[in-house]
């Protein structure tokens, strides 16, 4: 008998989700409490801020949910499944709070964007390419634009040997992760350590990812629309620094917020720091300044990006986030 069909493993998995649920919560309230002072410079650079550069700038970060959801949108319309968009985008956002939550090179809200749209009424095995072919997309872009930003540095002679080898390193993990991926929906549980197969989250994705279609997550159509979805939110976090430097009269090239963004982007990936605490500002504050930016100018763009990219999901995430819970209980 299938080990889904058996009452004691349904009950192993919804415990693991309530308690990975539990912790995007957790880590994402400890997060808040230490980035909490960060509210006040919020207010003093808002005050600093032009009204209607800041405007555009909250805009371009509402595009960010609109472009993520598009490309679930492509995938659950050629698997004949779509969904009310407005849904997807509320998803989008509580995804974007859980990857935020619990770093973990962009993985945290997986397994949330699957319970999700299951509890949708999509079937798992296409919520699950939905979430291998968007993995694919957004690793696609990402390392795509991140070999932009390096030539973009090449040519100015900016680049660094450190740079070169973060973007390096970066570029092998955006490579390695789908491909494991796909690799365990070819191979099942064929070869995996026994004691391994028998934790509860790592059986439910073997079986999910299994599940998978075959025609969408090879449709290379798909896979492009999809990607340019990704492109698009990457762009508007560039456009979005890019305006937060406007805001503080402060005139910059869009291809020095591009490169920041990217760079900053990479550090927080590859790093540990739960919601990128301190790295992200350090590293887009110094690539800024490298860039021609004056430090002081650079750092409050830079803070009044993140306080945009971290609290504004933040906040309606944790409310999202009452009902996700509700339901995995």
């Amino acid at each position: 008998m299938p080990l889904a069909g058996r009452p004691e493993q349904s009950t192993a998995r919804h415990g693991w989700r309530r308690w990975f649920l539990g912790v995007l919560t957790a880590a994402a309230l400890l997060g808040a409490v230490l980035h909490f002072g960060e509210v006040e410079n919020f207010a003093r650079l808002v005050d600093r801020a032009q009204p209607l550069w800041l405007a555009l700038a909250i805009l371009f970060q509402l595009t960010t949910y609109v472009s993520v959801a598009g490309g679930w949108e492509f995938v659950l319309h050629d698997a004949a499944s779509p969904r009310p968009f407005a849904k997807l985008v509320r998803i989008a956002v509580t995804k974007l709070f859980a990857d935020q939550a619990v770093p973990s090179a962009g993985m945290g809200g997986n397994v949330l964007l699957v319970d999700q749209l299951t509890a949708l009424g999509v079937e798992r095995g296409t919520a699950v390419a939905a979430l291998l072919v968007s993995m694919i997309g957004f690793y696609a872009a990402y390392a795509f634009l991140a070999v932009i930003m390096l030539v973009m540095l090449w040519s100015q002679n900016e680049a660094t040997p450190l740079m070169a080898l973060l973007v390096m390193i970066f570029l092998l993990v955006a490579l390695a992760i789908p491909l494991i991926a796909l690799w365990l929906r070819r191979r099942g549980r064929s070869g995996l350590y026994p004691r391994f197969e028998r934790i509860a989250f790592v059986q439910t994705l073997l079986e999910a990812v299994a599940q998978a279609p075959s025609s969408l997550i090879a449709n290379r159509g798909l896979l492009a629309r999809v990607t340019i979805c990704n492109s698009l939110v990457f762009l508007a976090d560039a456009a979005t620094l890019f305006v937060c430097l406007l805001a503080l009269d402060q005139s910059a090239a869009f291809t020095t917020a591009f490169v920041a963004l990217t760079m900053a982007s990479i550090v927080v990936t590859l790093g540990p720091i739960p919601l990128g605490l301190g790295t992200f500002e350090a590293t887009s504050t110094a690539t800024l300044h490298l860039l021609g930016v004056p430090v002081e100018a650079a750092f409050a763009a830079t803070m009044l990006l993140r306080l945009l990219t971290l609290w504004l999901p933040l906040l309606p995430g944790l409310y999202l986030m009452r009902y996700v819970l509700r339901g995995a209980s």
